[in-house]
């Protein structure tokens, strides 16, 4: 979803680069470019129109033509108006201050209501409330059954007296449920309606009719993200017909050109509140506009991959892990097989990359990246013995032999993978006794092929001299250190300046940081509290 758009985004804004300043010319030009790659996304015209005016409109003024970097103004332009388009800021569901709130999802056959029913009672679940899900969709066939089956996969109730098929009123139904849900405590009431192949006036009368019947504090719109145009249409007759308050994208893991999402809500009025990624009751997510916008002008999605680690990782496991670091206990081959788990919960790994701000770049590389690869290692890991995954000073030849046969793959994979991991654990080491981030300029012990100037190494020109080490006998220049030595203790560690160890303020040291120092996300993770 959005790729074509993001691409040519963000090849437009290239052109951009390095100019001082931006001509009327220049300006129409990018807007041109703008509003070819909105249409080529399937955005309806009235809001290309509306979009690339304001574009312009701001482009030309005083906040482009005085910026430092006029380039990268008007990136920050189109990102704002891009916002403002999906929705501007994140809305929240309203929840009834009389208990239960009503939810009733609208929206064509083969939308995904049913299915999104189910992520959706999931996902009140995991905020702490009680939903039940009313199966008032009695015509498609065993779609009672399916809202049935979403129901136990999700661990939430299900109101379900008729067995659809063309069986029953759904309006009876729906307000059943209602009363339902209020004598059994349950606090949220999802409603599936039914749909149809294209809005009709039956459909419209009836959704109408159970509005009416459940009086809903939400209505939300399920649109399809692959429909394109015609999405524009069908949310105007149902926003006409019920009076939508949101709307829910789903497939949006697909390949459409993502237009819909950029049209809805201008079309509507009604904000994007869902967005379904996937076909796990997982795959859920509350919309947030600026982090959609982010993600297609490649400027990553780190808040939403954050949300996702802290879901995936055991915060018990993490802290011990950080008392193994802390305490310099090596990184062992268990520890990386944890961990890799919890990573390969997150989802794909090439979905997780494209979050990341600037990943447009190497597109092609992660749409190559074979996460097969990841099985292969996890294989050659667990066909090692506990011992030898603590100590890799044990895998001889035989037992690397073993190992290969056992994970049905290459004595040189196994070789490849320990030699990896050997280099991985000598960079830990490096790190944790202040060594310094290999591969940074101007630190010791610089990588190969990273750019780093390691110890007594010259600089790219050469021209500055090699430190000599200073002999047995000589005596340090530091006054304090000097009479450390002199009393034969250990001299103290050298505090770090202000403003160093990535900007934390903490000393030099990795095992020293100063907990109060650190953001509060991360204090545990140093043993502060």
């Amino acid at each position: 979803m959005f790729a074509s758009l993001s691409d040519r985004l963000t090849s437009t804004f290239k052109t951009l680069r390095g100019k001082g300043r931006l001509s009327p010319a220049d300006v129409d030009a990018t807007v041109r470019q703008i509003r070819l790659a909105l249409l080529d996304a399937d955005v309806s015209l009235p809001v290309v129109r509306a979009f690339t005016a304001s574009v312009r409109e701001r482009a030309l003024g005083d906040e482009v033509s005085k910026a430092l970097n006029p380039g990268q103004q008007v990136v920050k332009i189109v990102n704002e108006e891009l916002v403002a388009i999906l929705g501007g800021e994140s809305r929240r569901l309203r929840l009834a201050k009389n208990p239960p709130t009503v939810i009733m999802l609208a929206g064509l056959q083969g939308a995904g209501k049913t299915t999104l029913a189910g992520k959706l009672g999931h996902w009140l679940k995991e905020q702490g409330h009680s939903p039940v899900l009313v199966a008032a969709d009695l015509q498609r066939p065993n779609a009672v059954t399916q809202l049935q089956v979403n129901a136990e996969r999700a661990g939430v109730a299900v109101f379900a007296p008729e067995p659809g098929n063309g069986v029953g009123d759904p309006v009876d139904v729906a307000r059943r449920g209602v009363e339902h849900a209020r004598n059994r405590g349950h606090d949220v009431v999802v409603v599936d309606t039914a749909g149809r192949l294209g809005v009709d006036a039956d459909l419209m009368q009836q959704a109408s009719d159970i509005r009416d019947a459940v009086q809903p504090d939400e209505v939300l719109f399920v649109l399809d993200a692959m429909i394109g145009q015609s999405a524009v249409d069908t949310a105007k007759q149902f926003d006409e017909g019920v009076s939508l308050t949101g709307v829910v994208m789903t497939k949006l893991d697909g390949d459409a050109r993502g237009g819909a999402a950029l049209s809805v809500v201008t079309v509507t009025g009604s904000p994007i509140l869902f967005a379904s990624t996937g076909e796990k009751l997982t795959d859920f997510e509350v919309f947030h506009p600026d982090r959609m916008a982010g993600r297609i002008l490649d400027m990553g999605d780190v808040l939403t991959l954050i949300e996702q680690a802290e879901k995936a990782f055991d915060a018990e496991q993490t802290a011990k892990m950080a008392d193994k670091l802390q305490r310099g206990d090596d990184f062992t081959l268990t520890d990386f097989l944890d961990q890799m788990q919890a990573v390969r919960k997150m989802g794909p790994l090439k979905n997780m990359l494209k979050m990341l701000p600037g990943m447009g770049d190497i597109k092609e590389q992660l749409e190559q990246f074979d996460e097969r690869e990841l099985d292969r290692v996890e294989a050659i890991v667990r066909s090692m013995t506990p011992a030898e995954r603590e100590d890799l000073k044990l895998l001889n030849g035989s037992r690397r032999m073993r190992i290969a046969k056992g994970s049905g793959t290459q004595v040189s994979d196994v070789n490849g993978l320990v030699e990896r991991f050997t280099q991985a654990q000598k960079m830990m080491r490096q790190m944790r006794n202040g060594g310094g981030m290999p591969g940074m300029p101007g630190m010791p012990g610089g990588m190969p092929g990273m750019g780093g100037v390691g110890p007594g190494k010259r600089g790219k020109k050469g021209k500055g001299k090699q430190q000599q080490r200073p002999s047995k006998g000589s005596r340090s220049g530091n006054p304090a250190k000097r009479a450390a030595e002199a009393a034969g203790l250990p001299a103290a560690p050298a505090q770090a300046p202000a403003g160093s160890s990535f900007g934390l303020g903490g000393q030099a040291r990795g095992d020293q940081v100063d907990p109060s120092a650190l953001p509060e996300g991360f204090r545990d993770a140093f043993g502060g509290r």
